[in-house]
Formats: structure tokens, sequence, C-alpha cells
């Protein structure tokens, strides 16, 4: 039985869950640094989503489930990187607590 892996574009609506989207697969010249440096850059860019949506919305030009949707992306992608970044410390304590 395989298990498949959960991908940020499947937690936040943007994949579906069996499919990993090309702009996450790791780059061949890159390696962990950049694929934390392409989440951030996703991070930024939903947020910036979800603010033209919500300055859409305020205008009248725009829609309120539009706003809503866009919001509720940007924080799953939010969320998800902050247990990212607590995976990361965590790994790092545990490594520094290594006997020598």
């Amino acid at each position: 039985m395989a298990i498949t892996p959960v991908t940020p574009g499947a937690l936040a609506g943007l994949a579906a869950p069996t499919a990993r989207p090309a702009s996450l697969e790791p780059s061949k010249d890159g390696g962990f640094g950049d694929a934390l440096r392409d989440l951030i850059g996703k991070v930024e860019g939903t947020s910036a989503e979800a603010n033209d949506a919500v300055g859409r919305m305020l205008n009248g030009t725009g829609d309120v489930h539009e706003a809503m949707i866009a919001l509720q992306r940007a924080d799953t992608m939010v969320q998800l990187t902050v247990q990212v970044r607590n995976k990361l410390v965590q790994a790092y304590q545990d490594i520094m607590r290594m006997p020598v």
C-alpha cells in the first residue's frame, strides 16, 4: 500500500491530494533552502491575492465569497509555513541536545 505525501498545494485547495504541482517539485540546482524560499514566496503571493480580493470586495467590484476563499487560502498557507518552521526548530533543538 503506497502512502501519498500531503503537499502544501493540496492543503490550500490548489491541487488534488495525489497530484504534485510542478512548481513544488524540488529544483535540480537547488536544495532545501530553495524549497523554503519557494514556499515563502507562495505564502506572500496568496497573501497579496487575499489583500486584492478584500480590496475588490470593499470597492464593490468583487464578491464576498471570493474574498473569504482567498483569506482562507492565505491563512492555510501561513499555518503550513508556521508548522514547517516549528518542525525545523524542533529538529535543530534535538540535534543540539545530542551528546557528542
